[in-house]
């Protein structure tokens, strides 16, 4: 076998060497036979030449040691996150492998080497993993810690090692997944150490010149910069002593990499960054005491050297976000050179370091998501050296009310957790979604209503033949899909509507029946409809006998045109007429923004004036608090400016919903024949406007008379205004 791993000297010496440390540190934990069958697993798995170098032409073996050095000396896992870190590299993809391991070691560390290959499993999905919601996928779909812990000493120890490594483009790749994956990551986990060792590698093989430059300034300034430090601290250890604080004071050196980032963000070189260094002040002083004495020492500070008050950072009054409190300010010291001070006690600066756990255990409370609750375990389980082994206790619950899937070319997507396979294919497109039949979940078929689950990888089926139907609305988690849904339902409804209302165009073509718009009005309300979709809708899904509704529309147009027997025409000489039949059902939602953009402010329209959608307004505070809405012209409006100006608000028109309004109109002309029916003819055949009633007296040859119809809005109103206007013998239309 040519191709089989062969041990260097170089790494059999080192491996040795790690071995001897491991046991040193874990030996007490392992089991009688641990050693024996590990170093058996992994020399199977060489024999069969299961175990390559990897693309760095490292030996996977050696770099499993190390990364478990790491592991157990620099975080504090012990037997099951060291025996697993050893087997994985060997370990196969069948389960027949899994259950040797199960058998032999354990549920705990075959669960470890299950969750790697799992997250292996999404790296194969070829994900945007620079992305948040990649991180937190990883975090909700490792299932146990102590996976999350090993990756990040892998990613280390990888870094550590492939300094003087010649594959350029792999070494960039793992810099920049260190960089934007790893380092938040042991952020987030309060692996402040790590963190910075992994930007500053990062940093070191990205972008080499920079990384170099800036250390070799820092060691060209370290002498001098300790003894500037000395310098500053001396006196003000000196009063701070003098006035009782307990208190101790520590110099801290930005990384390399917080160096780089300021000196791009400033856009200047190393000499202008002056802040190289803080100065922490670090009291111990009691909870309720804790905001006094850092503002004291604030005052002390401050008349000793002179504050720049552009940089005065309060977080003690209003903390981070995330837990962190500090009050910082930047002083002139000696030379002339400004330094920042951070002034906390000893209980912020744990928050500080320690990060969110810290944090919440302080608070007492709960995350919101699970998430700080379970980096609160973690952080007191890798605190607590003696008890190292209730890490084998904790499972993440993290982000329980999101699920993260993946698009084929890898895309990460986030949806609330309950989402279907039909929310995805709506977030893609909605012709997409459709047209959906179904999709493939990691290569296998399901339908449309499947439940999405963490790490799907999801490709959606759609057929032409397919169309959206209303329990669909129900299928969906998400709100973006349901609307969807409803306007897809809604514009089929629209071409079912003119597919039907051609259908009766010819039926009554062939039976050589006018079609007259008003008169279909009429037939769609006498046949109990409300809307004209629905009434088209049910003649294209044949639930309306079409011949009885054309004998119908027959009845009613020769009651419009006159020619039933029972309707003579008449005059206007006291004609009244109300309409019994209609019932007004107002929905109310059109959209009135009452002053400086206060929607949903309760108000009513004032009776005096009855304004109606798209007329100018405004608003008047009535005693009781509430507003009444009045037309600009109404005749109160001038009465209402000049002795209650102070009660007057601003108001108008924003969105039109489907309220109607009932408008009372007062029509003056001649008395003619016929001049009712012309009047009620022109306003049946108007489209959405409802007569209410009429009531219309005549004297010597002239009548008025008051209407009462129902319109959506003034354009309407205008456009059957300027048609009534137009009937001969009317003089005269006034709005009321």
């Amino acid at each position: 076998m040519n191709d089989r791993l062969i041990f260097t000297k170089e790494e059999k010496t080192e491996a040795l060497g790690i071995i001897r440390k491991l046991r040193n540190s874990i030996g007490n934990l392992l089991n009688k036979d641990d050693e024996a069958m590990v170093f058996d697993h992994i020399k199977e798995a060489l024999e069969n030449n299961r175990i390559q170098r990897d693309v760095f032409g490292m030996n996977p073996i050696l770099l499993s040691l190390q990364t478990a050095a790491i592991a157990v000396e620099e975080i504090g896992l012990k037997r099951d996150g060291a025996i697993a870190i050893l087997l994985y590299a060997s370990a196969t993809d069948n389960n027949d492998s899994l259950e040797t391991v199960n058998e032999k070691f354990g549920d705990s560390v075959t669960k470890i080497i299950h969750g790697l290959k799992r997250i292996q499993e999404l790296y194969k999905k070829n994900p945007i993993i620079e992305s948040e919601n990649f991180r937190n996928l990883l975090l909700s779909f490792a299932e146990d810690m102590r996976v999350i812990l090993i990756m990040i000493a892998d990613r280390v120890n990888l870094m550590r090692q492939i300094r003087d490594n010649d594959n350029h483009d792999a070494k960039m790749k793992v810099s920049e997944e260190a960089s934007y994956l790893y380092a938040p990551l042991a952020h987030k986990l309060g692996l402040y150490k790590l963190k910075s060792e992994l930007e500053d590698l990062s940093l070191k093989y990205l972008e080499h010149d920079a990384y170099y430059m800036i250390k070799e300034k820092l060691s060209a300034t370290k002498k001098s910069r300790d003894a500037y430090i000395e310098k500053f601290i001396s006196p003000i250890d000196a009063k701070l002593k003098e006035a009782g604080f307990k208190f101790h004071m520590k110099g801290r050196t930005k990384s390399i990499h917080s160096i780089w980032q300021k000196m791009k963000k400033q856009q200047c070189g190393f000499e202008g960054i002056y802040d190289l260094f803080a100065i922490r002040i670090i009291l111990d002083s009691p909870e309720d005491q804790e905001k006094i004495q850092c503002w004291q020492v604030f005052a002390i500070i401050t008349n000793m050297y002179q504050p720049n008050p552009k940089r005065l950072r309060d977080w003690l009054s209003v903390p981070k976000s995330n837990g962190y409190e500090s009050l910082h300010i930047t002083v002139l010291g000696p030379e002339q050179k400004w330094v920042e001070v951070q002034i906390r006690t000893e209980r912020m600066d744990e928050v500080a370091e320690k990060g969110l756990a810290a944090h919440w255990r302080y608070k007492g409370v709960k995350g919101e998501s699970g998430l700080d609750e379970w980096l609160n375990s973690i952080r007191t389980a890798l605190e607590n050296k003696d008890d190292l082994q209730v890490i084998d206790q904790f499972k993440m619950e993290l982000y329980e009310d999101e699920v993260f899937v993946f698009t084929p070319k890898g895309d990460l997507m986030k949806f609330p957790k309950g989402a279907t396979v039909l929310d995805f294919a709506y977030r893609i497109h909605s012709k997409i979604g459709n047209q959906c039949i179904g999709a493939k979940i990691n290569g296998k078929v399901v339908t449309f209503r499947y439940i999405l689950k963490n790490g799907d990888q999801v490709e959606i089926m759609t057929s032409s033949n397919q169309k959206p139907k209303q329990e669909w609305v129900n299928i969906v988690k998400t709100s973006r899909a349901k609307a969807k849904i409803k306007l897809a339902l809604k514009d089929a409804m629209v071409k079912d509507g003119i597919y039907a209302k051609e259908m009766l165009e010819r039926r009554l073509k062939n039976r050589k029946i006018e079609f007259d718009e008003s008169v279909v009005s009429h037939l769609i309300k006498k046949m109990g409809f409300k809307e004209a979709n629905d009434f088209y809708r049910h003649i294209a899904d044949g639930d309306i006998d079409l011949n009885q509704a054309i004998d119908t529309y027959v009845k009613l147009q020769k009651f419009d045109n006159n020619t039933a027997p029972t309707l003579p025409v008449r005059s206007a000489e006291e004609f009244n007429f109300e309409n019994p039949n209609e019932e007004l059902a107002y929905s109310n939602d059109d959209v009135l923004v009452i002053d400086q953009n206060l929607k949903g402010v309760d108000y009513s329209l004032a009776k005096c004036c009855h304004p109606i959608y798209g007329d100018d307004v405004f608003g008047f505070v009535t005693v009781n608090g509430g507003i009444k809405i009045h037309r600009k012209d109404c005749s109160n409006a001038p009465e209402l400016r000049k002795r209650f100006g102070y009660r007057i608000v601003k108001a108008m028109w924003s969105g039109k919903g489907s309220s109607k309004y009932s408008i009372s109109l007062k029509v003056i002309g001649n008395d003619d024949i016929g001049i009712v029916n012309n009047i009620t003819s022109i306003i049946s055949k108007e489209e959405k406007i409802m007569m209410r009633s009429i009531n219309i007296d005549s004297h010597d040859g002239l009548f008025s008379g008051n209407m009462v119809v129902d319109v959506e809005d003034t354009s309407r109103l205008e456009q059957l205004i300027k048609k009534l206007r137009n009937v001969k013998g009317v003089k005269q239309i006034v709005r009321m």
